[in-house]
């Protein structure tokens, strides 16, 4: 029980789910229509771009 509140084998990957999903978000509304190719495509960055100052911010500690 203690791992499944403290998260278990995703404890540690919290941003990479939230990438993950905010790719696949901006993917789905794109092919649902909801966004041209150019929102998508921002959207795209602007996700990669928090997860690379995330991982550049956690790197510098060690």
């Amino acid at each position: 029980m203690e791992r499944f509140i403290h998260g278990g084998f995703f404890a540690n990957r919290k941003i990479q789910i939230m990438t993950c999903v905010g790719i696949v978000s901006a993917l789905c509304a794109y092919l649902v229509g909801d966004s041209d190719i150019y929102a998508t495509a921002q959207a795209i960055i602007a996700v990669c771009g928090v997860y690379w100052l995330h991982k550049s911010k956690t790197s510098k500690g060690k």
